[in-house]
């Protein structure tokens, strides 16, 4: 009964799997393709989307103008993949992406301006500040907000204020009012209770005065001095008070900004990089498939249905939760399904281990593999995830919509690979295929002696990791950087041409692009075609005023561009995207997470040791990658965060299988040395490590052959970190800890004596 159960559980999961893949493919029917992959949201770089560009109403230093973006990138924080940057010295651009409609943005961002808690009158009651204006029926200012701020009659502005909430209050008369709860900061609440105070005694009023007018005149009944109150002034109306809330929580911009233009801007890659990324995913993904059904036949058959459904749901995933996809985004989300089949690889090998033991069947095999692996999946995958979500809470930007993605991708790796790989593996079993043959015995291995050579590894990491410094230092002393710095890092030019037909971005890359490098000399330039209009912005490293001499020429001789009218022709500079708060954000994001695992490992191992060396070989991953970046002169942007991101992820699961089957091997090799006891370890996991790394590799590789430059540039340094992480959790983390371990054993004989 219970092999008719099973059998019965196995078809109905690939039955299941037909719709599956219908949904995904067509979207569910009767709701016009919803669900569907190609509704997935795109970023900037594939589908376009709204600009926004502010103007300072008064001359800003350069510091109060970046502040102002980095209050902006907050309050696009909810847009996944959003982008702002400084214009010139004056101007500031958000891009928001996957949107078509320029005034509905708007609206939903609102005005960015600044929240005053205004007493009505100047302080020794003279003077009005405001009044009601009956012809408008509203309260209006009757001085300069200056002149107020600067005599004390401004109490409070959005700095003070540490929290704001939206809820709904009673208000005893028309049933639910919407208000804004605040809580203001120490200085805030002495200042809020002296005028209070003053305004109770007085009579007055204290006005809210927000973007340019009164949402709220209330009368003071009553010494405010607890540091709370509430904004009223909204009516029925939650979102009116959530967008405030959200703005006092931001915190009040210090300067005044102004709409300049909104405009749809199209996608800066064309369908063709669209097209041979997925054509490259699909390739790899192929070679993966084939691979595993050769290496581990029934097992890679069942790993393969489980990729199957693992790609369904993620793709559902990223669908439902309008999770924005870049062009990395595609790669890393390839990426994700080669490292998807690490699991599957850890539980196949041990099964064939069990399958050679003496007397062993294929069922207890099965069921023993599962067992065994169980450790090592748990602990690599909970690492990694406590990863994700530290950088999910910590970071910002494209780091957070990394560490979602992450982190989504971990949970259904062992959802496929613990639970529906196992249901179908075992029910394979019962439908027949039950001889040790299908699945593959593990042969008997000589250890490789790799605690003996690891002065040579330890060599041949150095060399590598120093001759990525002596680039960095030849490459600064030469004038070039460290790194090649990517637009996103260091800003640049954006350039604005107004020609005298619409061009496609096809076009665009054909005629347009070359004449911009000719002329320049830069190898990199970005094209964004603002929509129903004749403009492009190119986006390109910093011009020289001979390179905009030089190119101002190129265009009128190619285009006939009329280069003295700056509404034809325009050079600005723009700031970087990826601002120092978000790269501030991602340090401390990847340093509290390598901590927290540091912790974790160390109390899963009960033994510091295994925790220090898994960290240093994730710093050598790092470095390798780090020193690939300056060798090759591959540019840094926002790719280089997922890139280095995903090594930490993918490294970390590597060193957790050595040292669980080190930790296994410790109650069972009591007689053996310890230099026996490491080699053996890494040996019997040598294999397991080797076709991880190949099915991660092949993924990538596809991607990096037909892919791109852009997809090239990102893959490159995954395949490298790939190889180091692969070459640390091999010869490096085992050697660490193989010395360490010595040193405290005869620091113990030491005291013993």
């Amino acid at each position: 009964m219970k092999m008719v159960k099973r059998v019965l559980i196995v078809l109905l999961m690939l039955v299941l799997l037909v719709p599956l893949v219908y949904v995904v493919l067509n979207g569910v029917p009767g709701t016009r393709g919803k669900g569907k992959a190609s509704d997935i949201k795109l970023g900037l770089d594939l589908a376009g989307g709204v600009s926004i560009t502010y103007q300072t109403k008064e001359k800003v230093t350069e510091q109060e103008l970046s502040d102002v973006v980095v209050k902006m990138q907050q309050r696009v924080e909810d847009y996944d993949g959003a982008q702002v940057y400084k214009e010139g010295d004056n101007r500031v651009t958000i891009e928001i992406p996957g949107a078509d409609n320029a005034t509905e943005i708007l609206e939903e961002l609102g005005k960015p301006g600044a929240i005053y808690f205004i007493l009505e009158y100047t302080k020794d009651g003279k003077t009005a500040n405001y009044k009601y204006d009956k012809e408008k029926q509203d309260y209006v200012l009757t001085r300069e907000l200056q002149d107020m701020i600067e005599d004390g009659s401004v109490v409070v502005t959005g700095t003070d204020i540490k929290s704001a909430d939206p809820k709904y209050m009673d208000n005893g008369i028309n049933g639910q009012e919407a208000i804004v709860d605040f809580n203001l900061r120490e200085e805030g609440t002495k200042k809020f209770a002296d005028a209070t105070t003053l305004a109770k005694q007085k009579g007055w009023t204290i006005g809210i005065y927000y973007d340019g007018e009164f949402i709220s005149v209330p009368s003071v009944s009553t010494a405010i001095t607890g540091g709370s109150g509430v904004i009223t002034g909204f009516g029925s109306s939650i979102e009116r008070a959530q967008q405030l809330a959200t703005n006092i929580r931001i915190g009040a911009l210090p300067v005044e900004l102004e709409e300049v233009t909104s405009q749809v801007v199209g996608a800066s890659l064309g369908q063709e990089a669209i097209k041979t990324s997925l054509i490259g995913g699909a390739i790899g993904l192929a070679i993966l498939f084939v691979f595993m059904l050769v290496v581990y036949r029934i097992q890679g058959f069942v790993a393969d249905v489980s990729l199957v459904f693992y790609t369904c749901f993620m793709l559902l995933i990223l669908n439902v939760y309008d999770l924005t996809l870049t062009l990395p985004g595609i790669a890393g989300f390839v990426l994700s399904i080669g490292m998807a089949v690490d699991a599957n690889v850890i539980i196949y090998s041990r099964i064939r281990e069990e399958l050679a033991e003496p007397d062993a069947t294929v069922r207890g095999a099965i069921r023993n593999g599962y067992k065994k692996a169980l450790s090592a999946i748990i602990d690599g995958n909970v690492t990694t995830l406590i990863a994700a979500v530290v950088l999910g809470i910590l970071g910002s930007g494209p780091v957070r919509g990394f560490a979602i993605t992450l982190g989504v991708g971990i949970l259904l790796s062992m959802i496929t690979s613990l639970l529906i790989s196992r249901w179908i593996m075992i029910s394979m079993y019962h439908m027949g295929f039950d001889t040790p043959s299908m699945y593959g015995v593990a042969k008997e291995k000589k250890s490789i002696d790799f605690i003996g050579k690891r002065k040579i590894f330890f060599s041949i990491a150095g060399i590598a990791i120093a001759v990525g410094v002596g680039f960095m230092v030849v490459n600064s002393a030469m004038g070039k950087g460290a790194f090649n710095l990517d637009l996103e890092f260091s800003g640049g030019a954006a350039t604005s041409i107004t020609f005298d037909k619409e061009y496609t971005l096809e076009e665009t890359e054909k005629e347009i692009i070359p004449v911009i490098k000719e002329a320049t000399g830069v190898k990199n330039v970005i094209p964004q075609i603002v929509k129903d209009s004749t403009t492009i912005i190119f986006k390109t490293q910093t011009l020289s005023i001979e390179q905009r001499e030089a190119l101002s020429k190129a265009l009128n001789e190619k285009f006939g561009i009329d280069t003295d009218n700056q509404d034809v022709l325009n050079y600005s500079n723009i700031s970087a995207t990826i601002s120092s708060e978000m790269r501030r954000d991602a340090i401390i994001a990847v340093s509290v997470s390598l901590v927290l695992m540091l912790i974790y490992i160390w109390i899963r191992f009960r033994d510091v040791k295994f925790a220090v060396s898994a960290i240093i070989a994730l710093a050598h991953d790092v470095l390798i990658v780090i020193a690939f970046y300056a060798i090759s002169r591959i540019s840094v942007g926002s790719t280089f965060i997922a890139c280095v991101l995903t090594i930490l992820g993918y490294s970390i699961n590597a060193t957790i299988v050595v040292f669980d089957r080190v930790r296994e091997n410790m109650e069972v090799m009591k007689k053996q040395t310890l230099t026996e006891l490491v080699n053996s370890s890494i040996t019997s996991t040598l294999t397991r490590s080797i076709y991880t790394s190949i099915t991660t590799f092949i993924t990538v590789l596809a991607l990096f052959i037909v892919g791109v430059d852009s997809i090239r540039d990102f893959t490159a340094p995954i395949m490298v970190g790939i190889v180091a992480g692969a070459f640390s959790s091999v010869c490096i983390s085992g050697s660490l800890w193989f010395i360490m371990k010595r040193a405290s054993i005869k620091r113990m004989l030491k005291e013993v004596q």
